[in-house]
Order: C-alpha cells, then structure tokens, then sequence
C-alpha cells in the first residue's frame, strides 16, 4: 500500500527518514520511498529536486527529465504501474548533499503547506490529469536545454512541483499557477537560447 502524504514538510521528513543510515542515496531508494505508482508524488519529488541546490549538480536537470517523460508517457498511455530503467534508479547522490538540500526546502514548505486546499478540483481529476501529463511531457523535453539557462531549470521545478502538489491536495487553483511557471520557464528557455 502506497504511503498516502498530506503535505509537502510530511514528503520530505519521509525522504530524509529513508535516507538518515545511507552513505549514499540512490533514486530508487527515493522512488521507494515515495511511491513509484503513483504520478503525483513522483512529480512532486522531480519538482523539489529542480526547486532545490540540486538542480545545479551537473546532469540533474537531464536525469530528473528522463524520469518525467518515462513517467508521463507511461501515463498518457494509461499505464497502471511505471516502469523505470535500472541505470536511472541507480543514480546516486551522497546523504549530506540531500539533507542539505532537504533542509533548505523546509521554509519553503511550511509557507506552501499552509496555503493547500482543495478547489476547483475538476482541473485536478481525469482529464484534467491527463493534460497535466501533457505540460509536463513538454517541461521534461526542454529541461536538457535549460542545464545551459541560468534558472531555467529551477523555475521548471517549481511548475512541476505545483502540478505535484495540485494533484496530491485537489487544488485546481495551484494547477493554474503551475501553468503560469511553465509558461514562465519555456520563456526565460526561449529568451535565453534566442536572446
């Protein structure tokens, strides 16, 4: 049975929870521990990856857009359970640096926390769902390009996860405000590469 997460501070105790006796910790090890069926907390742990100092390791922008697309496909095509390839799962990264990262995002959340609810939750359900999938297939093929575009990357995070978050907590209100960052990223990506 999955374990069912009610706000984003509870995600991130879990992953710091699962990583505290490793040396170094895997993306499978997260994966596990968030739930690998589900789309939604997997959107939301590749959101707060790019949100976080992580996103500036080299390569981090370009795994994290793997992981998305191989979800999201998996999604659209209606898919029960996602299947990921092992060198993915296998890529690792050491405890400090997440609990670093995991520390830095604790104000972050407890500000996003207070605001969830549930409304206009028809933008959130099936088909609402699947076009969501839809935006972050097209994030996930621009986040290679923006490893080049200062901040690019980060901006995407917080688009996906808003999607994440919009889809764990019902709230359609915060799906159209991911829309707006993902628009947001596309264009600082646009600007950067054309300007």
């Amino acid at each position: 049975m999955p374990y069912e997460f009610a706000s984003l501070q509870e995600l991130l105790e879990h992953i710091s929870q699962t990583a505290y006796h490793r040396k170094r910790v895997s993306l499978n090890l997260v994966l596990r521990a968030v739930g690998r069926r589900s789309f939604a907390p997997l959107l939301l742990l590749v959101g707060i990856i790019l949100f976080s100092p992580l996103s500036g390791i080299p390569g981090v922008p370009t795994t994290m857009a793997l992981l998305v697309l191989l979800t999201t496909v998996q999604l659209l095509l209606r898919r029960q359970h996602f299947w990921l390839p092992q060198w993915l799962l296998r890529r690792s990264i050491s405890k400090e640096k997440l609990q670093r990262a995991l520390q830095w995002l604790q104000k972050p959340s407890q500000v996003v926390d207070q605001w969830l609810q549930p409304r206009l939750v028809f933008l959130v359900r099936r088909t609402g769902t699947f076009f969501i999938a839809l935006i972050c297939t097209a994030i996930a093929l621009a986040l290679p390009l923006m490893e080049f575009v200062p901040f690019s990357a980060t901006i995407a995070g917080v688009a996906l996860t808003a999607f994440g978050l919009a889809l764990i907590a019902h709230d359609g209100l915060l799906a159209i405000m991911a829309f707006s960052f993902t628009a947001l990223a596309l264009g600082t990506i646009a600007y950067g590469i054309l300007g």
